[in-house]
């Protein structure tokens, strides 16, 4: 199934947290808290502004992002768990040159 989001909606697949901490202690699912960082899977057109004309989102496919602990709604396509929100629920975009320092 191919699902296209409307709008400035945005489909999101959740990356999943460490299962250590620092200290090499093993966090239990149960324990763990729904991660907050996800990769954006599809994006709509855009939102229309006052004169009518599609404004362009910022994020685009393959983007991975931070947003609220309670943002969006779970929904699930083709039995994965996703997520569907607006951009603005989107607290920022994670830069590849970060990722790259938190790996090193």
């Amino acid at each position: 199934m191919t699902f296209r989001p409307l709008h400035d909606r945005i489909l999101v697949r959740r990356v999943d947290s460490q299962e250590k901490t620092k200290g090499g202690i093993i966090i239990p699912d149960t324990a763990k808290e729904k991660p907050q960082e996800g990769e954006v899977i599809a994006v709509g057109p855009g939102a229309r502004n006052e004169q009518g004309q599609v404004v362009a989102l910022d994020v685009k496919v393959g983007d991975r992002i931070l947003f609220g602990k309670w943002s969006g709604t779970e929904i699930k396509i083709d039995g994965e768990d996703l997520l569907i929100m607006k951009e603005s629920d989107v607290m920022g975009v994670i830069e590849a040159q970060v990722a790259e320092k938190k790996a090193a």
